[in-house]
């Protein structure tokens, strides 16, 4: 079953997303459509907010930037730590057409579970860092446009690239 892609404006991106408690094959599958959408929406991150579902997954495939890195599903996912600073342009499938620069931690520690409930601590650099950083957003109802300046912000509202509230 493939999903359309919530566009800013959609309350749903807003919300902060459930823990997922049951792992069983429905979640599999749903963790299989979800790379299906992300692929088909040349995307290398998307979480279940995103495609109508308030749950806390999302998966992502930095592979196109890190070859050392694979796909990978990340559930009911806690950010534990963060070191450093950096500035990268970001893009988001819910935020067609607007690209900007934003601030996040260059290093993450990261606690989440896989499709089957397994437990997982990495640190992540770079790419994967910011990628995650991004998705995980999405599972507390924060877009990136939420973390550019209020000037850049509005310029963007000017523009109509984004809705004047969201």
């Amino acid at each position: 079953m493939l999903y359309d892609i919530k566009i800013i404006g959609d309350p749903i991106l807003r919300r902060k997303a459930e823990p997922i408690t049951v792992f069983d094959e429905q979640l599999k599958s749903f963790v299989k459509d979800m790379f299906e959408v992300m692929y088909k929406e040349d995307g290398i991150g998307l979480a279940a907010p995103q495609i109508g579902r308030s749950v806390r997954l999302f998966v992502v495939d930095v592979s196109p930037l890190d070859e050392n890195e694979q796909k990978k599903v990340y559930i009911n996912p806690e950010i534990i730590n963060n070191w450093g600073e950096s500035t990268l342009e970001e893009g988001c499938l819910s935020v067609p057409g607007v690209r900007e620069e934003v601030l996040r931690p260059e290093r993450i520690e990261i606690k989440y579970q896989d499709e089957s409930g397994k437990e997982y601590v990495e640190i992540l650099n770079r790419w994967p860092s910011r990628v995650i950083q991004h998705e995980y957003d999405h599972l507390n109802g924060v877009l990136f446009v939420d973390r550019i300046s209020p000037i850049k912000r509005k310029v963007l509202q000017i523009k109509g690239e984004i809705p004047l509230s969201f």
